[in-house]
């Protein structure tokens, strides 16, 4: 019920962004008039294909708007221009908070945010209308670690993965990208590997 109360008071021209279309129906279904749910249909912003990591910069990254997602950058726009508030309900992950951040740094970029009263995220764990309500009555702020934590994964995908993937796919034809993970385990598999043929040629020549 307090919950509900909460989400009462906050239904008064209230943008709600989630990432999926689907999500969305729901959500709004469980929020009622007064709240717009859209969908960011994932992410808005990734790094380009060159250039989008600077390592003499602290590897500073250069984030751009994903060409698909411009019209429903535009969307989003228009829907803030219209609310008093705006809620960040992306996912609750690493990724999420992410996509939320994006999200809010490009509504800054369009000049969307002038009049809002409240920017804020907010999370649930399950699709059901007590999570969602009372997600909407304990708004936070982004988590700036976790976005922290989004943008040390991703100059990883890209320093390793651009560099390596090119190699593979002219090695073994039809083979997938080099993840940043599996780069690294194979490397270290490798220099074991390496250090092992070492030490048995010095046994063989002790012997």
């Amino acid at each position: 019920v307090q919950a509900e109360t909460e989400a009462s008071k906050m239904a008064a021209k209230t943008l709600v962004v989630v990432e999926s279309p689907a999500k969305a129906k729901t959500v709004k279904k469980y929020l009622g008039a007064g709240f717009e749910v859209l969908a960011s249909k994932g992410h808005v912003k990734d790094l380009p294909k060159k250039m989008g990591v600077d390592v003499t910069k602290g590897f500073a990254e250069t984030f751009e708007i994903i060409e698909a997602k411009a019209k429903v950058l535009d969307e989003l726009k228009a829907a803030a221009k219209k609310a008093d508030r705006v809620l960040l309900a992306t996912d609750p992950d690493r990724e999420g908070e992410a996509i939320s951040w994006h999200v809010l740094e490009s509504l800054k970029e369009r000049k969307a945010l002038g009049k809002l009263s409240l920017i804020k995220r907010v999370v649930f764990h399950e699709i059901t209308k007590a999570a969602v309500l009372d997600a909407m009555a304990h708004p936070r702020d982004i988590n700036q670690e976790l976005v922290d934590a989004y943008l040390a994964r991703r100059a990883l995908d890209y320093l390793v993965g651009f560099t390596l993937s090119p190699v593979l796919w002219r090695k073994l034809p039809g083979s997938r990208s080099a993840g940043r993970v599996q780069s690294v385990a194979l490397r270290l598999i490798c220099e074991r590997e390496a250090e092992i043929e070492v030490a048995d040629r010095s046994e063989e020549h002790t012997s």
